[in-house]
């Protein structure tokens, strides 16, 4: 009877272990799973961030551009013209008054040059 009590506690032993081994194995699994989501989650991450900074960088960008747009017509505003050249590029070219006079000041002034880059 002893030899029975051994044969069946060998067969348990067989069977923890074996069932030991599936839970570990499912464990290692389950580890290499989380180890691929968060890679995943910070791959996602690092993709936001660059994302929000190549935004930024538009957005400075665009500023940028604003206030040196800003910056030329204030300048274009301190050339002095004449309004019978504004008259006459407004009549002669049929333009708005707005277009003429800012031609004029970007050629300082100059109605002919004014003219030819409004022909060409």
């Amino acid at each position: 009877m002893a030899d029975d009590e051994c044969i069946g506690d060998g067969s348990e032993d067989l069977e923890q272990e074996k069932s030991q081994k599936k839970v570990a194995k499912y464990d290692s699994g389950a580890a290499d799973l989380e180890k691929v989501t968060d890679y995943a989650e910070e791959k996602e991450i690092s993709a936001s961030d660059a994302f929000t900074g190549a935004m930024t960088l538009i957005g400075d960008r665009r500023n940028k551009e604003a206030a040196e747009k800003m910056a030329k017509e204030r300048e274009l505003l301190k050339v002095s013209i004449k309004k019978e050249d504004v008259e006459l590029i407004v009549k002669e070219m049929e333009i708005p008054r707005s277009k003429a006079e800012h031609t004029l000041r970007e050629h300082h002034g100059n109605i002919v040059e004014a003219l030819i880059s409004l022909t060409n």
